[in-house]
């Protein structure tokens, strides 16, 4: 693994705010290529973390002198809506920039010499499942592939790569508005629906984050849109008064190939985008299809656990939003679904047209009420269990007696009210599963 040069950032002093998954390497990583930095969570168990690395200053840069070349503000922290964090206030007033690890990356990339292209992916729904398909595929091709930032390694964890080399990074919208230089060589937008509005204001605000993810692009640079979704077409219209050549894809197209680990239309979706940066990239066709048919899948991403007695455990736990419900609940024509958390804006109501398919709904956390007020509307049966210790076993219950053939973890719903993440949501959710298997075996 080729690693950056120590000196690449000599004689400049960043500042970074939040020491989770994207700060604390960010960090580590500077100081490895000669930065002089700063650092500050608001969390002193974080901030702990850095005890006695060399060359690091832990200090709240909302007091004091801020003179640093950028401030590296992790995705999650606020600068604008709905309240900028205090160091973000202090680097806008400043007239320091405020950056994403991705920037940084592809500054160090390029001040190392080394044209390796980026391919950038985004969407509401469906980013994760793309970005890991494309590495796999590229992977299997024989070419050298780094994949992270919002998806798994942090970006400013990846390694050199040389000249014939992708970066394949899956970008979230509150990574895209801290770019400032990147240019995606292949630029992949799915779908656009109402999601982190607390950040963004609104959904034009929303789209226009979303948007970056095409800037800076030339002719022979390659820009793939979903096609599904009217604010994905609109961004298409957009995206023709630009240079860079236009894909669109669909849930419609049909893929070179199917695997077990892409059920349903949006698969599709993600695969066809998939295909069209790949070929982009130079790899054929039968390399791709042999890519598409061997994926594994992702953890969380409709990931089968376990069958027992006929009935198969699902867990989608990363939908956290009622559009990705939707395409869970599309794949199966009866199941026992569990729902529920902290709901986003318009809560499940936009699932109406696929409830029929739902032979009963366990629903737990926060805002299981307000889903039971929807489902009794409809007249969807459902049961009040409140966590998922109770809903798996009931679940199982529910399924034999309905004759449902999957239970569906698919909440429709943020997990920080129970759970750290929807990763841990999930993870819960497999070994509630597993053990029941256990205990009827």
């Amino acid at each position: 693994m080729t690693i950056f040069s120590e000196t690449l950032f000599g004689g400049r002093h960043f500042v970074v705010v939040g020491l989770g998954k994207n700060g604390l390497p960010a960090v580590l990583a500077l100081r490895a290529m000669g930065a002089g930095v700063t650092a500050w969570d608001d969390n002193p168990t974080a901030r702990a973390a850095l005890n006695g690395v060399a060359g690091v200053t832990v200090r709240d840069p909302a007091t004091g002198s801020f003179d640093f070349a950028a401030l590296v503000l992790s995705p999650g922290i606020p600068h604008r809506l709905p309240q900028p964090h205090p160091a973000a206030e202090r680097a806008i007033a400043a007239g320091v920039p405020i950056l994403s690890d991705v920037e940084l990356l592809f500054q160090a990339v390029r001040a190392s010499g080394s044209q390796a292209r980026f391919v950038g992916i985004t969407g509401t729904n469906g980013k994760s499942t793309t970005t890991a398909l494309l590495a796999h595929i590229l992977q299997r091709a024989g070419m050298a592939v780094a994949a992270g930032a919002n998806l798994g390694p942090a970006a400013l964890s990846l390694p050199l790569l040389p000249h014939d080399g992708v970066y394949v990074l899956e970008m979230s919208s509150y990574m895209l508005e801290r770019l400032g230089t990147v240019r995606f060589d292949a630029a992949v937008m799915l779908n656009l629906s109402s999601d982190h509005l607390e950040r963004h204001g609104d959904m034009n605000d929303y789209a226009m984050a979303k948007r970056a993810i095409f800037a800076r692009q030339r002719g022979g640079d390659l820009a793939v849109i979903g096609s599904d979704d009217a604010e994905s077409r609109a961004m298409a219209a957009w995206l023709g008064s630009l240079p860079a050549t236009v894909v669109r894809v669909s849930g419609g197209d049909t893929p070179l190939a199917t695997g077990p680990a892409l059920p349903g239309a949006h698969n599709a979706q993600n695969a066809a985008a998939a295909t069209a940066v790949a070929r982009f990239l130079g790899v054929p066709d039968a390399r791709i299809a042999e890519g598409l048919r061997s994926f594994p899948g992702l953890p969380h991403r409709q990931q089968r656990i376990v069958a027992i007695d006929g009935v198969t455990f699902v867990n989608d736990s990363k939908a956290t939003n009622a559009d990705a419900s939707e395409r869970a609940l599309m794949c199966y024509d009866r199941a026992i679904w569990i729902a529920g958390g902290m709901a986003k804006e318009g809560g499940i109501e936009p699932l109406a047209p696929l409830f029929p398919r739902i032979a009963r709904a366990m629903l737990i956390g926060r805002d299981a009420p307000a889903l039971a007020a929807t489902l009794t509307r409809h007249g969807v049966p459902f049961d009040l269990v409140g966590t998922l210790e109770a809903a798996v076993p009931a679940a199982f219950a529910a399924a034999k007696a309905h004759g449902a053939p999957v239970v569906l973890l698919s909440p429709a719903c943020a997990s920080w009210d129970q759970f750290t993440g929807y990763d841990q949501r999930g993870d819960r959710f497999a070994e509630l599963a597993r053990g029941l298997q256990a205990g009827v075996a």
